[in-house]
This record gives structure tokens, C-alpha cells and sequence, in this order.
């Protein structure tokens, strides 16, 4: 059994979480304090749903218990690992053994708790895992790119031909972000809202295309054919380096 993610959820909810969770009063519990946090929530509640919804979904991390209808949730983490899905996973186990919890990290699991929990500590290790994926991705503060240009980003300073450009603080918040979100496009809504801070992207401003020609001249090798910040037609920029 499946259920799409709640229609009143947070239309600015930044992350995409599947909870698989065979006790239906648990699982909308648990949808319920993640998306009160700003996160979009989809439900399953036996094994075969939910290792079908995560190959076909994109989602950031799955809140996987361990006993399940169908495939236990071992299985699934077990099957989602070896078809390189690099899903954070989060475990719920009703189990105290140890032997169980080290089955689940040999697994793949990322993180596990213990039932019963609070909805309240759930949320905040779920927050603890992108804390984690954000300083996994963040860039280095010295950038070493092709025709031996360096972007010093601690100094917003730029080192090529022998030269050094200085970089805005939004360029630097631009190359940043797209350095973070290097495994998917990042829209021109994307970057209005998370960093030009707009209450909203539907407005009519060609600041964030003017801005990555001003930053491709400054990174690019060939600013005129740009490798690095490459545009994807009709959907926004993506970095290649």
C-alpha cells in the first residue's frame, strides 16, 4: 500500500523523504512531524512498495523500519545498496539486538533508532543527516580548475593568467551553491529563493543570468564556451568540474 505526499504539505519543503512504516497510525504520525519540519513525505507500508517507490523516486532519505510486510527492511536496504542507490537511510527497529543493528550499518544503514521514539528526536536526526550531506558536498575554500584558474572562495578572489579577479559575495554564494547541488540542475528559481532569498521566484528578472555570465568570465577557461557552468535548456545550470 502506498500514499502520495500529504496535498497540504509545504509547497517550499526542501527535501523529498519515504517513510516505510507498516503501522498506519505510526507512519502518519511520523509523516506529520516531517513535514511540520518543511519536508515532503511519501508513504509505504510493506517491503515490495517501498523498494519499488525508492528506484523510482528521487528522494533524499528513506526512513526505512526493519519489519515489514513482503521484504523485511533489511532486504530492501540490502537491494538498494547494490544497485548503487546512495540514499541516506535512516532505520526503525523494534529490535534490541545488537547484532541486529550492526546487520543494518553492514547493510548500509546511515543512521537507526530504537522503538519507541519520539517524533520530536526523529526530526532532528533527520535534520543531523542533511547537516551531514551539506558539509559532505560544501566546496573546498581553494578551487583548483582547468587552465590553472584558482578561486580562492574564503577571499572571493579568483587567480588566473597570472592575474587575480575579485569575485561579489553573491557570485561566491552562486559558485558555492552550484558546487553543493553538483548531482542535479539547479534552476534560476532555485537560486532566487535559496540565494537571493526571494519570498518568491515569480518574478520577471534576468539578475540570475547576468550574474552566471559575470562569474563565467571570471572561472571559465573559455568563457565563451563555458565547460564548468554548463546551462541545461529549458531547466537552469548544473556544474561539471
Amino acid at each position: 500500500m502506498t500514499t502520495a505526499p500529504n496535498a497540504q504539505a509545504n509547497p517550499k519543503a526542501s527535501r523529498k523523504i519515504l517513510v516505510v512504516e507498516d503501522e498506519e497510525a505510526l507512519a502518519l504520525g511520523i509523516r506529520d512531524a516531517i513535514e511540520h519540519a518543511g519536508h515532503t513525505v511519501s508513504l509505504a507500508h510493506d517491503g515490495d512498495a517501498a523498494l519499488e517507490i525508492a528506484q523510482g523516486g528521487d528522494f533524499d532519505l528513506i526512513v526505512l523500519d526493519l519489519m515489514l510486510p513482503g521484504q523485511s527492511g533489511l532486504d530492501v536496504l540490502r537491494k538498494l545498496r547494490e544497485n548503487q542507490h546512495t540514499v541516506r537511510v535512516l532505520v526503525l527497529t523494534a529490535l534490541a539486538d545488537e547484532e541486529d543493528l550492526i546487520r543494518g550499518f553492514e547493510a548500509g544503514a546511515d543512521d537507526y533508532m530504537k522503538k519507541p521514539f519520539s517524533p520530536r528526536e526523529l526530526v532532528a536526526r533527520i535534520e543531523a543527516q542533511f547537516r551531514r550531506d551539506k558539509l559532505e558536498s560544501a566546496p573546498p575554500a581553494m578551487l583548483e580548475l582547468p587552465g590553472d584558474i584558482k578561486v580562492d572562495l574564503a577571499r572571493l578572489e579568483v587567480h588566473r593568467d597570472g592575474t587575480t579577479l575579485p569575485l561579489t559575495p553573491r557570485e561566491g554564494d552562486i559558485l558555492s551553491y552550484l558546487i553543493e547541488h553538483h548531482d542535479r540542475v539547479v534552476t534560476r528559481e532555485d537560486l532566487l529563493l535559496d540565494v537571493w532569498h526571494y519570498q518568491s521566484a515569480n518574478v520577471e528578472t534576468r539578475t540570475v543570468d547576468i550574474h552566471i555570465v559575470g562569474l563565467r568570465r571570471k572561472v571559465e577557461p573559455e568563457p565563451s564556451k563555458p565547460t564548468l557552468i554548463q546551462t541545461v535548456r529549458g531547466k537552469g545550470y548544473r556544474w561539471y568540474a
